[in-house]
């Protein structure tokens, strides 16, 4: 049986997808991974305050305060509360430095195709964070003039749709024998809540077996329309504020849903949107900073390109 919810999974915790993915960096670069540590190292870690350890490996607190460091506040806040998610994470962290210690005692680090591929990754590295350096977006920028010039150019973007606050009561289907019995009697609790809407918040509380909602009243939060399954999506959108639904069946089960308040669609004012904007124009004059930098290392010197040489790497490349 499927949870019995009215929104879709889009907004579903994704934290243990971005536990798997942050456990394949070795480190805070892709050429951090650490090199055997000697006998008085290797000592030194067992006295260094760990989170877990495997054999002698360990995620060090400073590791993890550090991977913590680098996410968005609001991935930050998700995973602290993640437990499952965080404990995935350190369990491939250890996985991964016992791989990359075998790996080492097998000289693989120094296979030419794992040297050139290190260079290649360090270059990166040392590129980025030079550019990062030199492409810095002053600190007063934008403007409370260009701020307010880049959101009346843009208000179109900023236009957010209706938004429904929906109630229900939500009745499941145990098993298929019992579907007519469960759809009798979500009918019958429609019958009730149609011709009483003002006691739908009690028939909620009384018969939904959505523990969430229920314990509120069935209110479900203000969303979106495109946020709901299909088949309450559609009977919501041909309800009027205050109104009740007829029985609503969909995949997990019998919905009697009321329309208790909607947002009609409006543009989001400044306030708004601000943190959001002023982060896309940094970010966008960051960007333009750094092309006219590097469109500067080309005009300093006469470029040429040998058209033959060229020629002869690409046919050899097709081979």
């Amino acid at each position: 049986m499927k949870k019995p919810t009215l929104v879709v999974g889009a907004g579903a915790l994704t934290l243990l997808g971005l536990a798997l993915g942050l456990a394949l960096r070795p480190g805070s670069d892709p050429v951090a991974a650490q090199q055997p540590a000697p006998a008085a190292l290797q000592q030194q870690l067992a006295n260094t305050p760990a989170v877990a350890r495997l054999g002698n490996q360990q995620v060090a607190v400073a590791e993890l305060r550090a991977l913590f460091a680098s996410l968005p506040e609001e991935a930050r806040a998700q995973l602290r509360d993640n437990r499952p998610a965080l404990e995935t994470w350190i369990r491939s962290r250890l996985a991964q430095k016992a791989v990359l210690e075998q790996a080492d005692a097998q000289g693989w680090r120094q296979r030419p195709e794992v040297e050139q591929q290190t260079r290649a990754a360090t270059e990166q590295i040392v590129f980025r964070d030079y550019m990062q350096s030199v492409s810095q977006v002053p600190a007063d920028y934008p403007s409370a003039a260009e701020l307010q010039q880049a959101y009346d150019s843009g208000k179109s973007a900023w236009l957010t749709p209706p938004l429904y606050r929906v109630s229900q009561v939500f009745l499941a289907v145990p098993e298929p024998q019992a579907l007519e019995q469960v759809r009798r009697q979500a009918q019958e609790i429609a019958r009730k809540a149609q011709a009483a809407p003002g006691e739908f918040a009690a028939l909620a509380a009384q018969y939904s077996q959505d523990p969430d909602s229920a314990r509120h009243g069935g209110d479900s939060g203000l969303q979106p329309l495109q946020q709901l399954v299909p088949q309450v999506r559609g009977a919501v959108a041909r309800l009027k504020v205050g109104a009740v639904s007829e029985v609503v069946q969909s995949a997990a089960g019998f919905h009697v849903l009321k329309l208790t308040e909607l947002q009609p669609a409006r543009t989001a004012s400044l306030d708004e949107v601000r943190e959001r904007l002023v982060q896309a124009l940094r970010a966008q004059r960051q960007e333009q900073i750094a092309k006219a930098y590097l469109e500067g290392m080309l005009n300093t010197a006469t470029l040429s390109i040998d058209g033959a040489a060229l020629n002869q790497a690409l046919e050899e490349k097709a081979q």
